[in-house]
């Protein structure tokens, strides 16, 4: 029988132990993806679904400032509208798993608290790049024909980058929901969000107070740069904030993420106190 000297073993330290915890989280919510493909059929199907019927029912009815195709000024857009739905998902995801009794298993491991929370949004990193992969497939199919070079990854970046904001929204209001069908109910909140901002409609077409509310609404900001980026038409308005859209679409999910992180990694730590 071989015997093994423990003090000979490497010694595995604190971020190896973190980076370990967080990979196992976003295995399992991978592999929770592979074994239900009808959960990632929804959240993929939804979108594309949407822009096709806002680009082909609406498309010919819509102005566009300063003019050009409604389409091109859309996509951009729809974009925006599927990463700012995505906290949807994810705060269903975090309610099912602490109604299952999954978070107090987590809890009772030792494991790292942040562990948990980054995994959850390591995992819907990874998703929210292959819905935008199907969008954008999608958009081409309809005849969007973007601005190329560093113009495109920066604007993929962008929305990146307020999906990744969002998400600790969602895993915040996850663990505060008491049930799966009260995380439905989220999206009488995710909708209001989209519809009142400049994902559909410029905001200087609207009402002056229903402009300034959606010209200031943290989605426009990243709806305008990457239409900015992505070469669509669609003239800023007079606005400070829609004149800096493209440093507000950086700003804002630093903010978001500075608020609603430490939140849901504080309300994780709290739960079964």
């Amino acid at each position: 029988m071989t015997t093994v000297d423990v003090t000979e073993l490497p010694v595995r330290g604190t971020t190896y132990w973190l980076l370990s915890d967080v990979w196992n989280i976003v295995r399992r919510g991978l592999t929770h993806y592979r074994r239900q493909p009808v959960n990632i059929a929804w959240q993929l199907g939804f979108p594309i679904l949407s822009v096709l019927l806002y680009g082909y029912v609406f498309g010919s009815a819509m102005k566009v400032p300063g003019g050009g195709n409604y389409q091109d000024f859309l996509m951009p857009g729809m974009f925006v509208m599927t990463m700012a739905f995505g906290f949807i998902n994810t705060a269903t995801v975090m309610v099912y798993d602490s109604t299952k009794g999954v978070i107090d298993r987590f809890r009772s491991m030792p494991m790292s608290s942040s562990a948990v929370v980054a995994g959850r949004g390591v995992t819907d990193l990874l998703v929210a790049c292959a819905e935008l992969a199907i969008m954008m497939l999608t958009a081409l199919a309809m005849g969007w024909r973007p601005d190329g070079g560093l113009g495109f990854l920066a604007a993929f970046g962008l929305l990146l980058w307020l999906r990744f904001s969002l998400i600790w929204i969602g895993v915040w209001l996850g663990l505060l929901v008491p049930n799966p069908e009260a995380a439905g109910g989220l999206f009488a909140v995710a909708f209001p969000l989209t519809m009142i901002s400049s994902i559909y409609v410029a905001p200087q077409l609207m009402p002056d107070w229903l402009g300034w509310v959606a010209a200031w609404n943290p989605i426009s900001s990243t709806a305008a740069a990457a239409r900015e980026l992505f070469g669509a038409p669609g003239a800023a308005g007079d606005s400070w904030i829609e004149q800096h859209a493209l440093l507000m679409s950086v700003a804002w999910p630093v903010v978001l993420t500075a608020i609603f992180l430490p939140l849901a990694v504080r309300r994780f730590q709290r739960l079964s106190r």
